[in-house]
C-alpha cells in the first residue's frame, strides 16, 4: 500500500432524491361519462447505500466524490401507475467502514461483511394519488400528495483496519522494521519519529503454511486520545486487531513508564480496548546480554506476558510468532 493511495478518511455531501408526487387524474372512457380517480402514486426517491467488498482495502476510489447525489422518484399517472422510483446510488467500501454524520458526530453504523448492505441515506416518500383520498362522501377527490422532499447531509467515512495483531508503540520503536522482517510488506523506514505516516499490513508467514496480518499502526505519543501528534487519526485502526503487540525499544529510559503511557492512550481513546489480549516485545535486544535481560525482567510489568527481540538480528523472533498464534488461538 502506498503512502499516497492509502485514503482511510473522507468527507462528502449525501443528497437522496426526493420522492416522485402523485397523480391527480380522472378515468376518462369513451361511454364512460362519469369515471372516477385512478391517479398513481409517486415513486419513491433514490436511497445513497453503502455496500460491503472485500476485494477494497482503501477509500482512494471516492476520495473526489464529493457530492453523492441519488435520482427523484416519478410522478404518478392516471390508471393507477405508480411512477418509477429514482436511482439508488450504491458506493462499494472496504470491510470495517464507519460511516458518521458530520456535523453532529453520530456514528451511524460499520460495514463489517463482504456484500453488506445499509442505507446511509433514505431517499423521500413518493406522494399518494387522488385514488388513495376517494371515501363515500368525496367520489371526486381533485387532489393529490405531493412527494416527501430528499435529504442532504454531510457525511464522514473512516476506515479502521482488520489485522489479526495491532503493533502499539511510540514513534522510532521499531515497528515498521520489525513488519518488514517478518512478512513481505516493506514500509518506509528511517532513524526519525513518525516516519510512517499511514497503516501498513504484512502478511506474516506461520509454521505449516499457516499465516496472520500483522498491521504497523502509526506512533503514538502522549496525548494522543485528545489529538496531539498524528492524534485519533490511526487510533481507531487498533480497534478492529484480535491481539495487541506492544513494542518498546530496550534503550527506552523506563520500560514500565512506556508502557503505562501507550496504555493510557488507548484507555482514553477507548475503553473497550483494554480487554483485548496484549503481549509485550522488548525490541533492540542485540544491544543487551543475557545478564542486562535478566536485570530488565524485574522493570517489566508483571501483568504482561514479554519477550526479547531483535529485528536486525532475528533474534526471538520464532518466540514472538509462537506466542502470537498462541494467543490468536485461544481468542
Amino acid at each position: 500500500m502506498a503512502s499516497s493511495n492509502f485514503i482511510d478518511y473522507i468527507k462528502f455531501c449525501a443528497r437522496s432524491g426526493a420522492g416522485g408526487p402523485g397523480s391527480a387524474h380522472f378515468r376518462r372512457e369513451k361511454h364512460v361519462p362519469k369515471g372516477g380517480p385512478d391517479g398513481g402514486n409517486g415513486g419513491r426517491g433514490g436511497h445513497i447505500i453503502l455496500r460491503g467488498n472485500s476485494q477494497l482495502w482503501t477509500l482512494l476510489h471516492l476520495k473526489y466524490q464529493k457530492h453523492v447525489i441519488a435520482g427523484n422518484g416519478n410522478p404518478g399517472e392516471g390508471g393507477k401507475r405508480t411512477g418509477a422510483d429514482g436511482q439508488d446510488i450504491v458506493l462499494d467500501v472496504p470491510l470495517g467502514t464507519v460511516a458518521r454524520e458530520a456535523e453532529s458526530g453520530n456514528r451511524l453504523f460499520e460495514i463489517t461483511e463482504d456484500g453488506e448492505e445499509r442505507i446511509l441515506l433514505e431517499g423521500g416518500r413518493g406522494g399518494l394519488g387522488n385514488d388513495n383520498f376517494k371515501t363515500a362522501t368525496n367520489q371526486a377527490p381533485r387532489y393529490a400528495q405531493p412527494g416527501e422532499a430528499g435529504q442532504e447531509v454531510w457525511m464522514i467515512l473512516e476506515l479502521k483496519l482488520l489485522a489479526d495483531v495491532g503493533l502499539v508503540g511510540f514513534p522510532n520503536a521499531g515497528k515498521s522494521t520489525l513488519l518488514s522482517v517478518l512478512s513481505a510488506a516493506k514500509p518506509e523506514i528511517a532513524d526519525y519519529p513518525f516516519t510512517t505516516l499511514t497503516p501498513n499490513l504484512g502478511v506474516v508467514a506461520y509454521r505449516d503454511h499457516r499465516s496472520f496480518v500483522m498491521a504497523d499502526i502509526p506512533g503514538i505519543i502522549e496525548g494522543a486520545a485528545e489529538g496531539k501528534g498524528l492524534g485519533t487519526r490511526f487510533l481507531r485502526h487498533i480497534e478492529r486487531n484480535s491481539v495487541l503487540l506492544f513494542l518498546i525499544p530496550s534503550d527506552a529510559s523506563s520500560i514500565r513508564n512506556e508502557y503505562d503511557i501507550l496504555l493510557n492512550e488507548l484507555k482514553k481513546h477507548n475503553p473497550e480496548l483494554l480487554d483485548k489480549k496484549r503481549l509485550l516485545a522488548i525490541s533492540k535486544s542485540d544491544l543487551l546480554d543475557q545478564e542486562l535481560m535478566e536485570e530488565m525482567r524485574n522493570e517489566i510489568p508483571s501483568e504482561i506476558n514479554s519477550v526479547f527481540i531483535s529485528s536486525i538480528t532475528q533474534f526471538g523472533l520464532t518466540e514472538l510468532k509462537d506466542e502470537l498464534w498462541k494467543m490468536l488461538q485461544d481468542k
